[in-house]
């Protein structure tokens, strides 16, 4: 069934796409104008995927937690890698609170094609099948416990 959502069509991947957790297999990147049709040009990189056609527009955030979960800040070395996207209705733009998309690691092994086999130019090969995902790597994390009773 159509939502609202549907009315409007995007070229990138959104919060709506991947809703509590979509499990990505990173494939490359591109730098991509991101800037609204008008305005003067926005280049961004962009991370392209096995599962979907829509890439994702990295900022400062995503792309540091992506160079953790992969060990590596060259974003010519991230493809193989698996990272959860999921909706986070706490992210803010331009001082308001509207959702956006956060990035986390999976609760399984980020398997990758090993870094010995990797060259710089080279893209990984496909290899072994990778770890099928267990249901919570498809959620967003736990929310945090509220109050002062958090555990140190």
């Amino acid at each position: 069934m159509p939502t609202i959502h549907d009315l409007k069509k995007s070229r990138f991947l959104t919060k709506e796409d991947v809703g509590p957790g979509k499990l990505l297999t990173i494939k490359g990147w591109h730098e991509e104008n991101v800037a609204l049709l008008g305005d003067p040009p926005e280049n961004k990189y962009c991370l392209d995927f096995e599962e979907t056609d829509k890439p994702l527009v990295l900022n400062t955030t995503k792309g540091q937690v992506i160079a953790r979960i992969c060990g590596n800040e060259d974003l010519d070395n991230w493809g193989g890698y698996r990272i959860v996207a999921y909706h986070d209705p706490n992210i803010s733009m331009g001082g308001k609170i509207v959702g956006g998309i956060a990035v986390r690691a999976p609760r399984l092994p980020a398997a990758a094609v090993p870094p010995a086999t990797r060259t710089a130019a080279a893209k990984p090969a496909p290899g072994p099948a990778r770890p099928v995902a267990a249901a919570e790597d498809t959620q967003a994390p736990p929310p945090e416990p509220e109050g002062d009773d958090v555990p140190f």
